[in-house]
Parts: C-alpha cells; structure tokens; sequence
C-alpha cells in the first residue's frame, strides 16, 4: 500500500498564500551564496570534501521560492539573509542524512555535532575554528550576518535554537539505530528543537520588523501560542517528508510512525490521525490569536504603538505558516511517489 491510496483529510490552511515582490531577484542570485560555501557542484572547493547538491538539486528544492512564500513583506536584505539561513539548514539536514544517517556512523555524527557547537558563539567577535566542510563555513558565514543591531537580542536565544537543532540530529540517529520509535507526548517538544522550529519567530521579527511586546512576551497565552505555531512547523513537514524519511533514510523520527505506534493503531489509520493533529495544533494557534490574546492585550493594557507591532508579528506569523504549507505541499522535495506504505 502507498501513501497516496490512504484517503486524506486535507491539511488545513486558512491563510492566504502570498508571495514577496523580491522572488525575482532572489532567484537570480539564489546559487551563488551556496556555491560560494561550496555546498553546490563546480564552485572552488574540491568536490570530494564538500560538495552536498548538483546543481540541478539545488533548485529542484525551490528554497527561493520557500523563503519568498514563508517572508512575502521581507525587505529583499532580510530576505536574502533568511533565505541563506534556509540554504544552511537544508544543506546540514541533506550533509547529515547522506554522511551519518545512511551509514549508521554514531560517532562520526557525534563528532561533527561538537565541532559545529564551537561556531555557535553568541558573543560578538567571538574567533571561530577554520570551517573543514560546507557546513562549518556556512554557520560560519552566517554568524557575522545574522545579528544586526536590531536583532541584536536574539544572539543567544538563535544560537541556543541551531544547538538544539543539530543536537537533534544526533538523536534521531540514535532512534532510528536502535529502532526506538519516540512517545508522542515526548515527539513535539522534540520536534521543535528537531525543525529548528525556535527560530522561526526570529524569521518572522526579520521580515516584519515587529516584535511580540515584551510585557506579554512570557505569559501563557503567548508561550502557547507559539508552541502551536511551532509544532504545526514540524509536524506538518513529517507528514509532508513521511516517504523520503522513512523509506529512503530508514528514520523512525516522523509523526505517522509516533502516532501508530503511541496509540497502537495501523499505519493505515496513522496517517489521518497524525494529519488531524497537525490540523488541531493549527486550530489551537488560530484560538488563541483570535480568542485567548485579545483579552490579554486588554488586561496587559497595551497601547495603540505596541498593540499594532503585535498585530504586524501575527500577520508575519501567518503568512509563514501559509508559505510553509504551500511549499510542503508542492515542492518536489516532498513530491509524493509510489513507495510501499506498511502496516503495523
């Protein structure tokens, strides 16, 4: 049985898609910053040592179009920036699935994980070790772009969410090596640190310029609010990404796979169960946008400066999600094929 013979409910997605005026020219020098790291086939590294996409790959991915459908008020700055960020995270995901995944090499993920901490420095200036791969010298890179003054206070908290994320890696190795499929309480704060899903809200504050107000920054409706919009992040991607992670790379990290066996039910009936909950968490965020955080605004007494930059966050946060849903949905890295889909 195929993934596509399971009837679906659908995905749900209540924002409108819009699309960032910059795609263009985002297009138009999407390549090079990945070829300068030498993440692409034909740059200057040796091909051997770094290269992890051809060419063709590389756009196959349509990571232009992801950054430009997740950020569409992005100033073109802002969006280069995080679409290079895009680049960097999907290059370590493939870089980690082809070197450590598809081996089995425990140790050697280890390794390059703690090497990869050394160029997570938040403190400004820090010196970094000389990068030995494309990884290393895209973090790198990254590190003395992503904090401009304004931004300046996500120094910690970002490089804090990228340890996590590749610590992550880690993990899920270890799973998949000893066939532990994770819990389903335990799998979506997981999934969090997994999709480096902390550092969406620095996606979303870069594109908008607009910040959650800090007086309502840490109550329980924003922190809930934000781990809905976070799950429904990463649990979409595994129903999204189900075939190429479990039957390509052997992961037993994916939401179908946790639900099934969380709940004791075929993967035949995992499937809808897993795309309803997804739905819920987008459910649960709709909620509390529209319900929970007005009667919040009002007891916190914001005013007009800090209720409109709060608004501009939530517009940002939805037309990240819209853009994210559209590209799982027709990317052709998640384009779906006829792979064999077992029963439990």
């Amino acid at each position: 049985m195929t993934v596509r013979a399971v009837e679906l409910p659908q995905l749900w997605m209540p924002y409108a898609l819009r699309v960032n005026p910059y795609l263009p020219a985002l297009h138009e020098e999407s390549e090079s910053w990945a070829r300068g790291m030498g993440m692409l086939d034909g740059g200057r590294w040796p091909r051997a040592r770094t290269a992890i996409w051809t060419r063709s790959k590389f756009h196959a991915m349509t990571v232009d179009q992801l950054t430009a459908w997740t950020l569409p008020d992005a100033s073109f700055e802002a969006l280069r920036l995080n679409h290079r960020f895009n680049v960097w995270a999907l290059a370590w995901d493939d870089y980690f699935a082809s070197a450590f995944k598809q081996t089995g090499d425990l140790p050697g993920a280890r390794a390059f994980t703690a090497r990869l901490h050394a160029f997570l420095r938040p403190e400004r200036g820090a010196r970094l070790p000389e990068p030995t791969n494309a990884v290393e010298r895209g973090i790198a890179d990254l590190q003395q772009q992503l904090f401009p003054p304004r931004l300046a206070h996500w120094r910690v908290e970002f490089n804090r969410a990228l340890a996590r994320y590749v610590d992550a890696g880690v993990e899920e190795l270890a799973n998949s090596l000893s066939g532990r499929i994770p819990h389903l309480i335990d799998y979506a704060p997981f999934r969090r640190e997994s999709f480096a899903a902390y550092t969406a809200p620095y996606s979303v504050e870069l594109a908008t310029g607009a910040r959650i107000p800090e007086q309502i920054r840490n109550t329980r409706t924003v922190r809930a609010l934000l781990d809905a919009f976070m799950d429904f992040m990463g649990l979409a991607n595994d129903i999204a990404s189900y075939e190429r992670e479990v039957h390509e790379e052997k992961d037993v990290n994916n939401l179908v796979l946790v639900v099934g066996t969380s709940l004791g039910i075929t993967l035949h009936d995992a499937v809808p169960a897993a795309l309803n909950l997804v739905n819920a968490r987008l459910r649960d965020f709709e909620h509390l946008r529209r319900s929970e955080l007005p009667t919040l605004v009002r007891n916190f007494g914001l005013d007009r400066d800090e209720r409109a930059e709060l608004e501009a966050w939530l517009e940002g946060a939805c037309g990240f999600l819209s853009g994210l849903h559209a590209w799982y949905t027709g990317a052709p890295r998640y384009a779906s094929g006829d792979v064999p889909f077992p029963e439990a």
